[in-house]
């Protein structure tokens, strides 16, 4: 791969954030920008955004000691640096006359084989280069990272007939494997693919709105979850990125857009929204936008804006029959609806979809690379053309035709047999000639999405299913409703763990949701509390823990493979499995206390046993437990799979994905290593201090009591959790098994959660998705 040391040149809020990732990746990177006239400290603006770095909220940094491989400087006395990076990117001002002079002046320091790059969205690759040195454009290429780049996984990558392939081939294997990226090839033409599209989008969708007279709640209830599209839908997003930002946009767009393009069409910006920048309604960076908190009688209330008047009154929610109608019959349904959402919900689906299909080959080679642009780069669940396969290709074209719209070349070869075909175990697309050709993914990269589509499930429930992977390796999906862990799903590891000696020698823990798992359904808890169904709440207690205790001690190698959130129940089946491949992006934590509860599958027993075993310090046995107390009666989330390893939801031994499609088969790779000389691992045996522990944690909880850091109930919490972290009634002369913690934690959950209180947590947090501090 060869790239051991990266440059960033600007500190902006984008550059820097581009070297933090880089800093994620191993990577040291030099961060530089100009020296600030007069200032004492010539380093200045790149020391800045450092410190923002460190102290912004969501993190740049996967784990602050990252911020260790970030050096800030400046362009005066550090340019003679850049000759040791193998990689330097400019993120500075889109200028294309400051650009080039910088260009020529790291052409002077590089060394001959360095890659150049601009992270530039608006001006082209051809206008970058020319009149530059010789040779410079060999090594020369746009790579269009996306804001925030530690979470957008998108990287568009643009060169040209001069750019030298082994350059493209080392930023782009770099870029997947350490950085995380979808890699996407664009041609070199305005906006690339997904800010192209996505503007389109934006502009459409806006003007279309105002026209219908919807309120922004309705607008966002169509355009967002019923299309697949983030809940924030397009005022939400407008809010989160910026107001301000569509003009300068459409103004950059305009300067090289074609003529007669259709983003042309799209390019004014109405009245009400240019007054709103006027008076700094630029969104959340600003007093706010189209939705914005408003103080009334001592409490913020949400308000939204009047599309049509411009004032300002309480959000209310959307009332839709069309959405309704989507839930049940998906998007179809939606825009034959005759309502209001169904008129816009079509005139933004066939004009932004329409608009798409009319760029390929324009922005791209294939539709593949479009879909997932708009995917990586807009969080779309679906491509433009996986939409149109939905709604149907001949339905959508001639639906075009009948509202006097052109049918794209594209769009009117897939008319027949769609944009995907699905036959004899392959996926197959449309290429821009009209043939379809076998879609392939790149050599290591495995996705259980493409094999549901071929296969059949081995083992299944309305919960979760057990899929064949290949090689004698199995993989455990669930698919509840937000993978809530519920009786199904353990009953599937139950018959999971009978099922896999027959025919395979390994299991996987994986699924493609936007989270491996929340944790215990809640509401089936609620639902049987509130009933007196207390037989079926010890059940389920009880049922967990004899799931995660089969899974820990199977006859084969159990990895799990997170991805998002994995709470609660979901953090402790991954701490029963043998071996972990986490995704970069993994949220792990035991967070029962939140919700008046302590972990009663197994997870206060398998902390003990980590701080007892790995970090192996001095001190006996009491520092550990006051740890494992720590880490689980705050509720402690660890905010990557990096920063994991310190509370030792991971191990030092597990492994780490940086790119999310790599994922599983990395997972499937582990556990065939471990499958050839497998034994389960030995019960553990405890010895805990009782008494002593448990009184030092009650007083480190008073202490936060007496301060007002704890309220009344989390003192009750705490010294349920503290009863089973100090082993109950025992001494350190003592030997405990793993039953008798089993026991501790499920007499404790069981006493707990017939409070009042904790049912109180539970209902607070299932309406509002926030905690109750009672």
């Amino acid at each position: 791969m060869n790239i051991r040391q990266v440059a960033v040149i600007g500190a902006g809020v984008m550059g820097s954030g581009i070297a933090a990732h880089i800093a994620n990746a191993g990577t040291p990177v030099l961060l530089l920008d100009i020296v600030p006239q007069g200032a004492s400290d010539r380093s200045q603006i790149a020391k800045t955004a450092l410190d923002k770095l460190l102290k912004a909220d969501p993190a740049p940094f996967m784990h602050k000691k990252n911020a260790r491989l970030l050096t800030p400087g400046n362009l005066e006395d550090d340019l003679p640096q850049l000759a040791e990076c193998d990689w330097i990117i400019e993120a500075i001002v889109e200028n294309l006359n400051i650009k080039q002079d910088l260009y020529r002046k790291l052409a002077a320091v590089r060394k001959t084989d360095a890659i150049i790059s601009s992270n530039t969205s608006s001006i082209p690759l051809h206008e970058l280069v020319a009149g530059l040195p010789d040779g410079f454009a060999a090594h020369f290429m746009i790579t269009h990272f996306f804001n925030p780049p530690r979470y957008m996984r998108l990287l568009e990558i643009v060169t040209s007939d001069q750019t030298d392939q082994d350059a493209v081939a080392k930023i782009r294997e770099y870029a997947d494997l350490k950085l995380g990226k979808g890699v996407v090839d664009c041609k070199d033409t305005p906006g690339f693919i997904a800010n192209r599209i996505g503007i389109f989008w934006l502009q459409t969708a806006i003007h279309e709105a105002i026209a219908l007279g919807l309120t922004v709640e309705e607008a966002d209830a169509v355009v967002g979850k019923p299309l697949g599209i983030p809940k924030t839908g397009v005022f939400g997003l407008s809010d989160l990125v910026g107001i301000d930002l569509m003009p300068h946009l459409m103004r950059s767009m305009n300067r090289s857009l074609p003529a007669g393009d259709a983003l042309r069409e799209k390019a004014t910006i109405p009245p009400l929204i240019q007054n709103m920048i006027d008076d700094g309604y630029t969104g959340r960076k600003g007093k706010g936008g189209f939705y914005r908190l408003n103080t009334a009688g001592g409490s913020k209330v949400k308000e939204s804006i009047n599309l049509q008047t411009g004032e300002y009154s309480p959000s209310q929610p959307a009332q839709l029959a069309s959405v309704k109608a989507a839930k049940a019959g998906g998007l179809p349904a939606l825009i034959a609806h005759p309502d209001k959402g169904g008129q816009y919900a079509w005139r933004v689906l066939s004009q932004t979809l329409r608009y798409a299909a009319a760029l390929v080959p324009e922005i791209a080679d294939d539709i593949c690379a479009v879909n997932t642009a708009m995917k990586l780069g807009y969080n779309w669940k679906f491509g433009p053309f996986e939409l149109i396969d939905q709604l149907g290709a001949e339905g959508f074209a001639q639906r075009l035709a009948a509202d006097g719209m052109s049918i794209p070349p594209l769009l009117e070869k897939a008319r027949k047999h769609g944009f995907y075909q699905y036959d004899a175990g392959e996926t197959h697309y449309l290429q821009p000639d009209g043939t379809y050709i076998p879609l392939q993914r790149p050599s290591g990269v495995l996705l259980l999405a493409d094999l549901k589509r071929h296969a059949k499930p081995l083992l299944e429930n309305d919960a979760a299913s057990l899929w064949d992977i290949g090689d004698g390796v199995a993989c455990l999906e669930f698919h509840s409703k937000m993978n809530a862990l519920d009786p199904l799903i353990l009953e599937m590891i139950g018959e999971t763990v009978e099922f896999i000696p027959r025919n395979h020698k390994a299991l996987v823990i994986y699924n493609e949701g936007s989270n491996f798992t929340a944790g215990a359904n809640l509401g089936l808890l609620v639902f049987a509390a509130k009933l007196g169904g207390w037989d079926e709440v010890d059940k389920m207690v009880s049922g967990g823990q004899q799931a995660y205790k089969k899974l820990k001690y199977a006859p084969f190698p159990v990895v799990g493979a997170p991805s998002g959130l994995a709470l609660g129940g979901g953090c402790e089946i991954l701490l029963h499995c043998d071996a972990l491949q986490a995704h970069a992006e993994t949220y792990v934590g035991l967070v029962e206390t939140g919700v008046g509860l302590i972990p009663g599958w197994g997870g206060c027993k398998e902390m003990l046993h980590r701080w007892t075993t790995f970090p192996r310090r001095p001190g006996g046995f009491l520092p550990p437990v006051l740890k494992c107390f720590e880490i689980i009666s705050v509720a402690t989330v660890a905010k990557s799979a990096q920063e994991a390893r310190d509370y030792l939801f991971l191990r030092p031994t597990d492994g780490i994905t940086m790119n999310r499609d790599r994922l599983l088969a990395d997972a499937k790779a582990r556990a065939l290593a471990m499958a050839a000389s497998y034994q389960p691992p030995a019960p553990p045996v405890f010895h805990l201090p009782g008494a002593t522990a448990r009184v030092a944690m009650e007083m480190a909880v008073n202490d936060f009591r007496t301060s007002g850091k704890a309220t009344p109930y989390d003192v009750v919490v705490a010294q349920a959790l503290a009863t089973v972290l100090s082993g109950g009634d025992t001494d350190i002369t003592e030997t405990l098994s793993e039953d008798d913690l089993l026991a501790l934690e499920y007499q404790q959950f069981s006493q707990l959660v017939r409070q009042p209180e904790t049912l109180a947590r539970v209902s607070h947090m299932l309406e509002t998705g926030k905690p109750l501090r009672n």
